[in-house]
């Protein structure tokens, strides 16, 4: 322990936790705005009740189990953070050097709180609310808090030099291969075509959208832990890489469709965010350009894919969020410049980067089935077609968004 407090420092990591906190509602307007009328008050509200069930969770162990001392590789000790022993106004040197353990504590507690409803767009409509609550806390336990670990927490992939600057594999990835398990579980909805691509209000869809661009500046830049280059670095190479990809994305669209789709936008532009995550700290401006130019192909790419394979992934989780973080891992090998990246230039270090990204895609996955496998032996998860039909607010709330 030290107590290098940097105040500068300290204020910017408030910020950036400030802004990842914001990307949770960003994240429910983006996702209610493109659901059915009657599915808003749901999918929004598995977005808010994360972060009650989540925080509750970090506390309780769930930051020593990602950040506590390391156990073979695999976990961390719960029992060094449990209920905020030891996490106080001292700076950690393993864990932001010159901040508070208590804001690196914060900090990475809205990371865990968004990973999960990240995934509700994929399944929106087909998972009960009792069985979203029971999937939150086990998929938190078996999934983020071991994978966060093995990344950021001194587990086994940090120790073969795996990196990850903000989350592409520990957040998006994970998200990303958990929803495809669980669309593929849980089936198609029980809904026309016409049904299924109903947006309620696109405009509530955009303003979800820009929440989410500016939490992400938040997200990306406070991977450095400080307000350094680094982290002014990750935050104008997150812009370009958004923008690139935004545009990329239209251009191909348009070339598909022959004409222009608003979702495309919005759509095009998440997807170069969740790809240049993992390396925003490790590129340059220049990289993050060409980053944004594969994201806005490949992330494209992948959503024709699941289309053609009869995917039913409501909206495109796996294609924008687990292929983009999975990408943008595996082109920190390519891209990744600098010392702090010493270890990971050359083929040993881009096949450290593709083998533990491919790990952890196909860990989230399996988990994820094994969990919604075990848990749908104690409670119904699935809605029924009566349900999908009328829409689960009334189902579970016994309200509507809008006045009929």
């Amino acid at each position: 322990m030290s107590n290098a407090i940097n105040t500068g420092d300290t204020a910017f990591i408030i910020l950036c936790t400030a802004m990842v906190c914001l990307m949770t509602p960003g994240l429910a307007f983006f996702y209610g705005g493109l659901s059915r009328k009657n599915n808003i008050l749901v999918i929004m509200g598995q977005s808010f009740l994360s972060v009650g069930i989540t925080t509750l969770m970090w506390v309780f162990g769930g930051f020593g189990l990602a950040f506590g001392s390391d156990i073979h590789g695999i976990i961390g000790n719960p029992a060094n953070f449990f209920l905020m022993k030891n996490v106080g106004m001292l700076a950690n040197l393993l864990h932001g050097a010159t901040i508070p353990f208590i804001m690196f504590f914060a900090f990475q507690m809205m990371f865990c709180v968004i990973t999960v409803p990240l995934m509700t767009g994929a399944f929106a409509d087909r998972l009960t609310m009792r069985g979203y609550i029971l999937l939150l806390i086990a998929w938190n336990l078996l999934i983020y808090f071991p994978v966060c670990h093995w990344v950021w927490g001194g587990g086994f992939l940090a120790n073969f030099n795996f990196k990850d600057f903000a989350g592409g594999t520990v957040i998006h990835t994970t998200a990303g291969f958990g929803s495809l398990a669980t669309i593929l579980y849980l089936g198609q909805r029980k809904l026309s075509e016409k049904q299924k691509n109903q947006h309620n209000n696109l405009m509530v869809a955009a303003i979800g959208t820009g929440l989410l661009w500016f939490g992400w500046f938040g997200f990306n830049s406070g991977g450095a832990l400080r307000a350094n280059l680094q982290a002014v670095n990750a935050f104008v190479s997150t812009f370009i890489a958004l923008a690139t990809a935004l545009t990329v994305w239209i251009i191909v669209a348009k070339v598909k469709k022959g004409y222009y789709d608003f979702v495309d936008i919005l759509t095009g532009s998440i997807a170069g965010l969740a790809t240049i995550t993992p390396c925003a700290g490790y590129v340059k401006p220049p990289q993050a350009l060409l980053i944004g130019v594969i994201a806005g192909i490949v992330c494209n790419i992948a959503v024709d894919f699941r289309k053609k394979k009869g995917w039913d992934d409501a909206l495109d989780v796996w294609g924008v969020h687990g292929i983009g973080g999975f990408t943008g891992t595996i082109l920190i090998g390519f891209f990744g410049t600098g010392a702090s990246l010493a270890t990971v230039e050359g083929m040993h270090g881009l096949l450290v980067q593709i083998l533990g990204v491919c790990f952890v895609a196909l860990y989230s996955f399996v988990m994820t089935r094994g969990i919604l496998i075990l848990i749908s032996k104690v409670v119904r998860i699935e809605t029924t077609e009566e349900e999908q039909k009328i829409g689960l607010d009334k189902q579970f709330f016994h309200q509507n968004t809008y006045d009929e």
